[in-house]
């Protein structure tokens, strides 16, 4: 505290050291003052008349001492009055400190300190002073060190003990002179002037806890927080992202376009803020960083190009910086913990689980795995499967509907998406993503439940072998193209084998099936001789015409050309699949 019993109380020191409170507040004519009740719940008020109404400084001291447990968890160790003769003790009825402390106190030399008490984590000796000096001490102890409110209002008890001291001191001199008196009024005047604007003060600081208090009671969000720090100070509020993205706005003239700054611009406004313990004025704006834990999450701020804004605004800016840092994190800790559910259903899909229990967790994600799916492999070179590269993939994937399900397998991501990507848009999104196109990406046919997601990814992993092992192995290939290819590779079962004859013979088989005829064996006959007409016939013992005419049959119900090479390769095998593998039946 300075040396005139005006001046504002010092800060109460925390467990780390002094805090730095705001100065005196301005434009308290906005707001209409509450009773006394409310506005004083600690009583200092009412002990404010008492003090400054007593004539007699060991009273006064004993007063002080006596108040201190009705702020908080503290206690009153010690008082002091500064003679002649150095500091005499004041006897108090709880104070409890060993004499030991008295050589500590003179130890101080008039200044405010720590001493040494058992079984008290945090004490300290305020200084009581006035317009000649030190007047005298406090010694408060706790077993905690006090928070921003318990600092507030030690100080301003301290802050009255000095002022009612100071005008105690003045009795004697009453009969002085004019010029006496003249003095005593003043600082008389300036005791009860730092009592008004303490509890001014203390009428502000209430408003602004009791609206946030609100804010979080009723589960508002980001906007509901700018919206309150607006409606506090008057001055438009906002939040943006780390990157400089508006995410709220409270207030008039909001920016339309919302200005973008360059990536240099914004680390180095960060960095400029980051350096300073409270809202910091940048250009126009007065700026605070929600910062939980470390984590830089937002930014909160205040436009305020004339200036305006005093020591209320500043401490309404820090306490909302507060709420929205909470909210902020409170928001990342939902959505790991929503990713997390995501991914694990996704690898539980893909190995293979319970149909029911599937539904019911995808449900809880909101996923809707009652409709269509594709699985998606990527893999992309020089990229390993890490946070960056999955959130590319995710976006170069995500629809306005939907969301994939995504996960990451080796050095390759795996999804399961509603929408089939299409043929190079996903290729081309991830390649401006990741800045090159050496990337290969398979897809698998629709999966209709969650019993076929194994299936499906393993046609993916085939169609991305498939893309990979070719002269253009970079580029999309979806397992539906692969023709012959599908079962060529290793590990392909009867059930693939099955599904190829299907695809490529699935209509003549069920023709034959319906009319009792033989267009499956004419056309393996047809293949075996090698496409020779009269060869074909005579294995068949049929004439040509009854040949030719069945050919022409199987391209209509087929609707394949088999003067196509492809084509006639894979029918061919497929022939050779269903008589040899599958035994002419299907």
């Amino acid at each position: 505290m300075a040396g005139h019993p005006s001046s504002r109380p010092s800060p109460v020191p925390s467990d780390q050291g002094v805090t730095r409170r705001p100065g005196n507040t301005a434009g308290t004519e906005r707001h209409t003052p509450r009773p006394y009740a409310a506005l004083d719940p600690h009583g200092l008020l009412v002990l404010s008349r008492a003090l400054l109404t007593c004539a007699e400084q060991r009273e006064i001291v004993r007063l002080a001492m006596r108040h201190v447990g009705a702020l908080g968890p503290y206690r009153a160790e010690a008082g002091y009055l500064a003679t002649d003769d150095g500091l005499s003790r004041v006897p108090g009825r709880d104070a409890g400190a060993p004499a030991a402390v008295d050589a500590r106190m003179k130890a101080l030399d008039e200044a405010d300190g720590s001493v040494s008490l058992p079984e008290r984590s945090w004490n300290w000796a305020f200084g009581l002073r006035g317009a000649r000096g030190l007047l005298g001490y406090l010694v408060i102890s706790s077993r905690t060190g006090p928070d921003e409110q318990g600092r507030f209002l030690l100080s301003t008890l301290v802050g009255l003990t000095s002022a009612a001291l100071s005008l105690a001191a003045t009795h004697p001199a009453h009969d002085d002179g004019a010029g006496e008196l003249s003095r005593v009024r003043s600082e008389r005047d300036a005791a009860l002037g730092q009592l008004q604007t303490l509890r001014s003060e203390l009428h502000l600081h209430k408003t602004v806890h009791e609206t946030l208090d609100r804010v979080a009671a009723r589960g508002g969000g980001e906007d509901a927080i700018t919206q309150a720090l607006y409606e506090i100070t008057g001055l438009p509020a906002l939040s943006e992202d780390r990157f400089g993205n508006l995410r709220s706005w409270a207030g008039p003239d909001r920016p339309d376009p919302y200005p973008v700054r360059s990536p240099t611009h914004q680390d180095a406004m960060l960095r400029q803020v980051a350096r300073e313990a409270g809202p910091v004025r940048v250009e126009n704006r007065l700026i605070a960083l929600a910062r939980p834990r470390g984590d830089l999450l937002g930014v909160l701020a205040v436009e305020d190009p004339g200036a305006t804004a005093d020591d209320h605004t500043l401490f309404a800016l820090d306490h909302a910086q507060r709420s929205l840092a909470q909210e902020l994190l409170h928001v990342r800790e939902l959505a790991e913990v929503e990713l997390r559910l995501r991914r694990q259903l996704i690898d539980d899909l893909l190995e293979g689980t319970d149909e029911a229990s599937a539904y019911a967790r995808a449900e809880a994600v909101g996923h809707d795995l009652q409709r269509t799916h594709y699985v998606v492999v990527v893999h992309w070179s020089g990229d390993a499967a890490d946070g960056a590269f999955i959130r590319a993939v995710e976006h170069a994937t995500a629809t306005r509907a939907t969301r994939p399900l995504i996960t990451r397998r080796g050095d390759r991501a795996v999804l399961l998406t509603e929408a089939r990507p299409d043929d190079g848009a996903v290729h081309a999104a991830l390649a401006r993503e990741l800045g090159t196109p050496d990337g290969a990406i398979g897809v698998s046919t629709r999966c209709e439940s969650p019993n076929g997601v194994p299936r499906c990814y393993q046609e993916a992993l085939r169609a991305l072998e498939v893309r990979q092992s070719s002269r253009r192995s970079s580029g999309t290939t979806f397992f539906d193209d692969l023709g012959l290819y599908r079962i060529l590779g290793p590990g392909n079962d009867l059930r693939e084998l099955e599904g190829f004859v299907r695809e490529w013979l699935g209509r003549l088989i069920d023709y034959d099936a319906g009319h009792d005829t033989e267009l499956v064996e004419t056309l393996s006959r047809y293949f075996d001789c090698g496409g020779n007409y009269d060869d074909a016939a005579a294995a068949l013992t049929v004439h040509r015409s009854t040949l030719r005419y069945r050919l022409q049959r199987i391209r209509e119900i087929s609707d394949r050309d088999l003067a196509d090479v492809d084509t006639r390769l894979n029918l061919q095998v497929a022939t050779r699949v269903w008589k040899i593998i599958l035994g002419g039946r299907f």
